[in-house]
């Protein structure tokens, strides 16, 4: 069965606020986003205290990594204070499995969501550079000791790294991700508004690593005018295909709308043309 959680919403100033509303919509998870002030790494320490909120509604917690994450940046210090960024919110996340396990059936890895940073492009008269492209050598080492460190700090935990799809995926990072996939340790998130949105180009590349699916993001979007994040049933998208795929994946499902009102309204399409409502 489907489980469906919330993103971490900007209306809502505090975690209790976020928790209480997971809780009234009758979702099972909330995605601590690491964008946020309040989420930083030092705060998903605090584990004690994130357990003990959790606990008071029954649910547990997914991790959204900072979208700036790079591991790859040329500069060694900005890729080792990610490193260790990553380092430190793979350990908070194994002390949150408890809230999981007794929360979330326990059969699901506990998720750091990520994104492929597409790194700078430099500008010449009649094309773009990516220098990830161009330096692709010491793009893919990076990511071998981002991998080989990742198994290192997971272990034999149940903790998973999933990558996420955003605006398109370049094609040296199609190969940098088929890369992590070999790890056990790594997975995917289907993104399914921004694959709407992209004009759905990561498609065949998603589907045709449909056996490594963990994560999804649920939300409506539109092609043309381009649009994301909106209510289930606002946009274009197939939600009962995609939904089928998600449940036969037997994956984690985050109803990743941008405002309270979106969120309430794609939860009331769930009860009424969700899985198994037909």
């Amino acid at each position: 069965m489907l489980q469906y959680g919330m993103p971490t919403l900007i209306e809502n100033r505090t975690l209790e606020d976020n928790v209480s509303l997971c809780s009234s919509l009758g979702l099972r998870f909330i995605e601590l986003n690491m964008n946020f002030p309040e989420y930083q790494v030092e705060c998903l320490e605090q584990t004690d205290a994130l357990i003990r909120i959790a606990e008071r509604a029954g649910i547990y917690y997914t991790i959204h990594l900072d979208e700036n994450l790079n591991i790859a940046d040329f500069n060694p210090l900005v890729t080792g204070a990610y490193l260790e960024t990553v380092r430190r919110s793979i350990e908070a996340a194994k002390k949150l499995l408890c809230l999981r396990d007794r929360y979330g059936g326990g059969s699901r890895p506990l998720t750091l969501n990520m994104h492929m940073n597409h790194g700078i492009f430099i500008t010449l008269p009649d094309r773009k550079v990516q220098m990830y492209e161009r330096d692709f050598e010491t793009y893919m080492r990076s990511f071998a000791a981002f991998r080989s460190l990742c198994e290192e700090w997971i272990e034999d935990s149940s903790v998973m790294i999933a990558v996420e799809n955003t605006d398109g995926f370049r094609d040296y990072e199609k190969k940098a991700i088929e890369y992590l996939l070999e790890s056990p340790k790594f997975g995917l998130t289907w993104d399914i508004g921004h694959s709407k949105a992209a004009g759905e180009k990561d498609v065949p590349f998603i589907l045709d690593h449909r056996d490594r699916l963990v994560h999804f993001h649920i939300h409506d979007g539109s092609e043309n005018p381009p649009r994301n994040h909106l209510a289930l049933g606002d946009g274009e998208i197939d939600l009962p295909e995609r939904l089928k795929l998600a449940q036969s994946r037997n994956a984690r499902c985050v109803l990743e709308t941008k405002t309270i009102e979106a969120l309430k309204q794609s939860v009331r399409w769930l009860q009424v043309k969700g899985p198994g409502k037909d």
